[in-house]
């Protein structure tokens, strides 16, 4: 099924949402945040390598707003990093440099992130996770990948280390979005 998704005519926050996802995508990992965000008024963008319709696991398509090599990630306040086939979206992702310099640039400057999965691929690829705690999905070498990177891997449904917020599966999207918007909304009340 092929979704175009939804703009409304004004938002509600300043709060900017930036997705970075590709082909093979966990699709509610995905599509619950982003209509999550925009219930508050945010405005998301969808970041994939190429401006062609993406499918997901489950038969979702999706054409992103812009390429990953387009974005600035200076003009975004939340980055959400999903998972996917570990053959997929996680890895094309993780892969990309301009990628791993967007959630550097988030980690570095104490930007939100959440991520979830596979998502925390992208994270340990970064190199800037040494002394975090997060958390993944359990199996596929992500928590290897986490640990080799210096971070600490929990098994929980959510994970909040300062700017950062981790998931492992669906299952645990209502918990990974409270913290995910508590996360942001903290943020803007810091950059007010």
């Amino acid at each position: 099924m092929r979704m175009q998704m939804t703009r409304p005519a004004t938002y509600a926050s300043r709060l900017r949402a930036l997705i970075l996802t590709a082909d093979k995508f966990e699709d509610t990992e995905v599509i619950v945040p982003y209509f999550r965000l925009l219930e508050a008024g945010a405005r998301v963008d969808i970041a994939a390598p190429a401006r062609t319709w993406i499918g997901g696991e489950h038969h979702y398509a999706l054409a992103p707003d812009l390429t990953i090599d387009a974005v600035d990630p200076a003009g975004y306040d939340l980055l959400i990093v999903p998972g996917g086939f570990p053959d997929g979206a996680p890895a094309t992702v993780r892969d990309l440099p301009k990628a791993r310099a967007i959630a550097r640039h988030f980690l570095d400057t104490g930007k939100p992130i959440g991520s979830i999965c596979h998502g925390p691929w992208l994270l340990a690829a970064t190199g800037a996770i040494r002394g975090r705690a997060l958390t993944s999905f359990w199996h596929d070498g992500v928590p290897e990948s986490i640990v080799a990177a210096g971070g600490a891997w929990r098994d929980a449904d959510v994970v909040v280390d300062g700017n950062l917020v981790t998931s492992r599966w669906p299952p645990d999207l209502p918990a990974f979005t409270r913290a995910m918007m508590s996360a942001a909304d903290a943020y803007l009340a810091a950059t007010r």
